[in-house]
């Protein structure tokens, strides 16, 4: 990706908004250094303000996850219908919406053909969708993606309940949990998807949440790098929902940071060749 696709020409300059011009001028491509959690609010992220409801954990996942990008020009992000799209689609980076939980499939075929269209050049492919698009429609997609060792990362952002669709539970909503559309609560645990993907072929992968978002934003960053050269990544991020989860918006954090202390404990997974790896670029430092 070049600016060159977002610049307008001279005809039309005096008709677009300020907000696209400053787009332009100081969206998120091109950076001198690279980017992380610490730039938010140095760089113009979306094209317009998004409708998620007030302490979405899911847009602050999004947020902490695209500014920790190494080549934000140079990589596509692979959605799928659910919560997440509100914010991706109005994202000042390139984006392609797919069919429900068919977004690792999609993301494979882009990232063959981009090896073909751009040889020698470094054009990631970075799958961000909901616990449903990974782990319940998609899930056999995304184990088949990792079983073929495609050079994709994926990350679950996992709100643990379908947010925009009334309040249904998902696979990775908590046994005996009690949501709108479950009114008995789950009847079975969480997926063990995490699990899965250590044993599923991925050469890295990462179990965090936003409340601890300078981990969140390294795992991305060493999921997007490691897929280049290595083989699949994968990454799983808690964002709990206040509207479905019945908390209050302002409690998120607090919310995320409960759950580190039970079953979503910060965990990190690598091979030997992800590891030697990242050394090799100088990546591998300690996540703080």
């Amino acid at each position: 990706m070049s600016k060159n696709i977002i610049t307008p020409t001279k005809e039309f300059e005096d008709v677009l908004t300020p907000g696209y011009k400053d787009l332009v001028a100081n969206g998120p491509y091109n950076r001198s250094a690279p980017g992380t959690v610490d730039d938010l609010g140095s760089f113009r992220e979306i094209t317009e303000p998004h409708p998620h409801c007030a302490g979405c954990g899911v847009s602050l996942g999004i947020r902490l996850g695209l500014a920790s990008l190494p080549s934000p020009e140079n990589t596509i992000i692979i959605g799928t219908p659910g919560c997440a799209y509100f914010a991706l689609t109005q994202s000042a980076l390139c984006y392609s919406c797919t069919a429900f939980g068919n977004q690792n499939s999609v993301a494979t075929g882009l990232k063959r053909m981009l090896k073909i269209r751009h040889p020698g050049k470094v054009k990631d492919v970075l799958v961000m969708v909901g616990d449903g698009g990974v782990a319940d429609i998609g899930l056999d997609y995304t184990l088949h993606s990792w079983f073929r060792g495609e050079n994709i990362a994926t990350v679950m952002l996992d709100n643990e309940v379908y947010g925009n669709t009334g309040g249904q539970e998902s696979g990775m909503t908590v046994e005996g949990k009690v949501l709108n559309m479950a009114p008995t609560g789950k009847k079975f645990p969480k997926i063990p998807v995490f699990e899965m993907a250590k044993v599923a072929g991925c050469a890295y992968a990462v179990r965090t949440t936003v409340a601890s978002p300078k981990k969140f934003g390294t795992a991305v960053r060493r999921a997007v790098l490691i897929a280049r050269e290595v083989g699949p990544t994968y990454v799983q991020v808690y964002t709990p929902c206040p509207t479905n989860l019945k908390f209050s918006p302002g409690k998120t954090l607090e919310a995320a940071k409960d759950v580190e202390k039970t079953y979503y404990q910060y965990e990190e997974y690598m091979t030997e060749e992800a590891s030697a790896y990242l050394s090799r670029i100088g990546e591998l430092k300690e996540a703080k």
